[in-house]
């Protein structure tokens, strides 16, 4: 069947325009709150939905969202809970959900049930940050458990899972702005979804100003994929969101969402004012 997030490009580049993708932390303040963000967040604009798995070693993150994480965990986050959090939004919304996450939690939950499980659930896309796209495979082969290794025919039967795109999420790549040209020509082959643009060198964080060779980068990646490109890690204000969405096909706001969240906790109109907050943010990438 098709997925959510390649009729949402489809979609959207027909009426040529461009993507706003949010990032939140699930289970920050609680999974409850989760799911009303969820909603106040689409009914904003938002396009698709990026859902970070709470990790309590989250090295690509910076402190605003190491916070979450912790709040997360500290609140009683887990995946099962997450993946239920993405059932809960699928009763009322077939917004594209990706989740962002680290290897440690999929492959404690369990690599394949943890896939199978998250396609049940209605997740899109993973984002898993540090699995390269050449490990799926030793992944994938790797025992489940010491006791019950995996068999020949379900090792083979999954990595062919992974590798067809229509078939369960969708696996996003990630390029970075030290990625050499022969390794991106590898990653956009291995890509389905979108490329995921890290515009900048190091973690998660608000920046004061977008990367100078930010144009220049995304050129080199549109050379080897017809894939859209999402530009990530630092957009934080409606100027920097307008100025990436010039040479991005969609525009990833993290960090000051988070931060928003973490200010307004414990307000009870907390969704009402990160869709206040998010508007601007996905007017500029829309052009209005």
């Amino acid at each position: 069947m098709p997925n959510r997030i390649d009729e949402c490009f489809q979609a959207l580049g027909a009426d040529n325009e461009k993507a706003f993708i949010a990032y939140i932390c699930a289970g920050d303040p609680d999974i409850p709150r989760t799911v009303e963000l969820a909603f106040a967040l689409e009914k904003a604009g938002v396009d698709i939905l990026e859902l970070g798995i709470p990790f309590s070693d989250p090295l690509a993150d910076g402190l605003v969202n190491q916070l979450a994480a912790q709040r997360a965990l500290e609140a009683g986050a887990t995946v099962q809970g997450v993946l239920h959090c993405v059932g809960q939004i699928r009763r009322r919304s077939q917004i594209p959900i990706v989740l962002y996450t680290y290897l440690n939690p999929i492959f404690q939950f369990g690599f394949e049930q943890f896939h199978r499980e998250a396609d049940h659930a209605g997740v899109d896309g993973l984002l898993i940050l540090d699995l390269p796209p050449e490990e799926i495979s030793r992944a994938v082969a790797a025992p489940l458990s010491r006791d019950v290794p995996p068999t020949a025919t379900e090792r083979r039967g999954y990595s062919m899972n992974l590798e067809m795109p229509n078939d369960g999420p969708l696996h996003i790549r990630l390029i970075a702005p030290t990625t050499p040209p022969d390794r991106i020509q590898q990653i956009c082959a291995r890509a389905a979804g979108f490329i995921y643009y890290v515009s900048r060198e190091g973690v998660t964080g608000v920046q004061s100003d977008v990367a100078s060779s930010l144009g220049e980068r995304v050129g080199e990646i549109r050379r080897q994929t017809k894939l859209p490109i999402a530009v990530g890690f630092g957009i934080s204000t409606p100027e920097q969101a307008r100025e990436v969405a010039r040479v991005a096909d969609a525009v990833v706001v993290g960090s000051a969402i988070v931060q928003k969240i973490e200010e307004n906790a414990a307000h009870a109109h907390l969704s009402a004012r990160i869709g206040e907050f998010v508007r601007p943010l996905v007017a500029a990438v829309k052009g209005r």
